[in-house]
């Protein structure tokens, strides 16, 4: 009985939200829509810091890392969810969901890291405003933002090493929307216990020492802000770091909410749902923190939309004296 259970794996089958047609497709559309959103509106973010002046400081530039994550983020997991609504399930291989899970990994412990040294950055402008300009460096960010990737990515190979060396075995079945470590744990009938030590050794620089970088940080800019004098002061300093507490502030909660909260009480529906928050609702939150509540941003927008317009005008106004 044993032996014909323990059939080896070489597919797994997502199931992914299962329902009516008529509820998968209407959530098609919906995150056909996000996607497009996120796509977009990280683009313009890139496409602004990129060309526009006014934003080539440090904390634009990790604002567009972030925003080249988010793009990459969403990419991973929402196309082939797609495909698992349309199809009322989807099957992936297992290289396939290492790989996918591999690239999620790498691109949230950047986002960690990067959420972590924008606080820092932020901390720097308001507690070393005169030293902040020979601190934040570029050479200094754009080392630190390589830092961050091949970090991300060096971590999460440990997991990919180990996961590779190890033995699927059961029903190929998960009810999930993509490929994470604990729908691949469940398949496993090797000894899962170095994956868990390798989960509380990564934890650490990857998430206790960036929260606890970030709270310090965060204090020590609260505690600067209520000494300033003035209230218009205190305003517009805090300003300055309002939009990149709030994103911060989703991130984690979302992240904490999947992975370190106890989840056992929680139905597989709202593990699915809290899944979403941090893989779709973030990458598609942030550009528009960052554009509604910024001046900068909205500024850069009005230029270029100023300058489009400016350029499509004269083109037609050339072009019947040219005929």
């Amino acid at each position: 009985m044993e032996e014909n259970n323990l059939t080896a794996v070489t597919e797994l089958f997502l199931l992914g939200f299962q329902g009516s047609q008529y509820f998968r497709i209407h959530l098609f559309c919906l995150l056909l829509v996000i996607y497009c959103w996120t796509i977009c509106g990280n683009l313009l973010i890139i496409t602004l810091v990129s060309t526009s002046k006014d934003l080539h400081t440090p904390m634009y530039f990790f604002i567009s890392q972030l925003s080249i994550s988010d793009i990459l983020v969403i990419s991973d997991t929402v196309p082939n969810l797609l495909h698992i609504l349309l199809n009322n399930g989807g099957a992936i291989t297992i290289a396939g969901c290492i790989t996918q899970f591999y690239v999620l990994s790498t691109l949230e412990i950047f986002e960690c890291f990067i959420l972590t040294v924008m606080s820092y950055d932020r901390y720097v402008a308001i507690c070393n405003p005169l030293r902040y300009t020979s601190i934040m460096t570029s050479t200094y960010c754009l080392t630190l933002a390589i830092i961050f990737w091949m970090s991300g990515s060096s971590f999460t190979l440990i997991y990919v090493i180990t996961l590779k060396n190890m033995t699927f075995y059961g029903p190929p079945i998960t009810d999930h929307l993509f490929c994470d470590i604990n729908s691949l744990i469940e398949l496993s009938c090797s000894d899962t216990f170095i994956v868990y030590l390798e989960t509380y050794i990564i934890g650490i620089p990857t998430i206790i020492i960036p929260t606890t970088i970030i709270v310090a940080s965060y204090t020590y800019i609260i505690i600067t802000i209520l000494r300033i004098p003035s209230s218009t002061g205190r305003h517009k300093a805090f300003s300055t770091c309002s939009s990149h507490l709030i994103v911060v502030t989703i991130f984690y909660w979302t992240i904490f909410s999947v992975y370190v909260v106890p989840t056992k009480g929680l139905t597989l529906t709202m593990s699915k749902i809290l899944s979403l928050l941090y893989t779709v609702f973030t990458p598609l939150v942030n550009p528009i923190i960052y554009s509604l509540r910024n001046k900068d941003i909205k500024k850069a927008i009005q230029v270029a939309v100023f300058k489009y317009h400016w350029v499509y005008t004269s083109r037609n106004f050339r072009d019947p004296l040219n005929s």
